[in-house]
């Protein structure tokens, strides 16, 4: 059975139509707010999923304050140059294995969130977003699926002046400011669609589509990059993994992001960011333009 699971003003809720339901009133306890502690107990949501028909909705989705679906992860990963043509338009080789970064997690926002910019060079960057259920280490790629709790929509935001300001470039600061990770609305778990591997990216500013492609194009797949991280790495309950992003970012033709845009991000079968951008004052001059 699937679930999407939400994060509701700071509480997890478990979403059917456009119903919200309190995760912690329909278990009775059994599970409390934090949607990082729910993602623990995937059979316990799935369980409660079935059952909704038969609950009382907390609430409408189209009133709900949306937040990040994932409280505090302990790590967020992303990976640049995943789709052949964004590294074919950097005029970059293709990478041999993945390459690897961070994002900051006080990046992360939800679906709705302003996005915040302090210089006139900020880009967009539609992604698919995979999140850890059951943590592991050495996970076989054949595996890795089983250590996915959901997925969902994100946009990788940067700071091209501060991504690039060193030699070699650093992505991890240029890509974390505060409200660089817009995610959401809600996580799906994998069951829920038809072909997990193969799902319809696309990335709007105002009506213009800027970005347009599909999952299946990654050069290294969700369960590549799960393997691979956990090579170095244990993976924990509640890790973010940004994947990567296609081709047709503003740096390569100069379309950044600008007061008063709207950046709309969809994922077929998961659902859609709608993120506004508000240029506010640099800090400590950073970023001076």
């Amino acid at each position: 059975m699937s679930f999407k699971l939400a994060n509701i003003a700071g509480r997890a809720a478990l979403v059917e139509g456009e119903n919200y339901y309190d995760l912690e009133t329909i278990s009775n306890g059994d599970f409390d707010k934090d949607t990082t502690n729910a993602l623990k107990n995937l059979d316990g949501l799935m369980a409660l999923s079935s059952e909704l028909s038969k609950a009382e909705p907390s609430g409408i989705l189209k009133d709900a304050n949306i937040e990040a679906p994932v409280s505090a992860p302990k790590n967020c990963y992303a990976v640049g140059l995943n789709y052949r043509n964004h590294a074919e338009e950097a005029g970059m080789d293709i990478p041999s294995s993945p390459m690897v970064f961070t994002k900051h997690t006080t990046c992360l926002v939800g679906p709705n969130a302003n996005i915040e910019m302090r210089s006139d060079h900020v880009d967009y960057e539609a992604e698919l977003v995979a999140v850890i259920g059951i943590p592991g280490k050495d996970i076989l790629k054949d595996k890795a699926w089983d250590h996915v709790a959901g997925l969902c929509v994100g946009q990788d935001i940067s700071d091209r002046t501060v991504q690039f300001s060193s030699k070699p470039p650093q992505f991890n600061l240029g890509k974390s400011f505060d409200t660089f990770g817009p995610m959401g609305p809600y996580l799906v778990s994998p069951d829920a669609l038809k072909d997990k591997d193969s799902l319809h990216i696309e990335c709007k500013v105002n009506e213009e589509i800027r970005q347009k492609d599909n999952t299946n194009d990654l050069i290294f797949n969700v369960a590549s990059i799960i393997s691979y991280l956990s090579e170095i790495v244990t993976l924990n309950t509640g890790d973010v993994i940004f994947t990567g992003t296609p081709g047709g970012v503003g740096v390569m033709e100069g379309k950044f992001l600008k007061e008063g845009d709207i950046v709309t991000t969809s994922i077929e079968g998961i659902g859609t960011l709608k993120n506004e951008c508000k240029r506010i004052s640099n800090h400590s001059g950073v970023n001076d333009s």
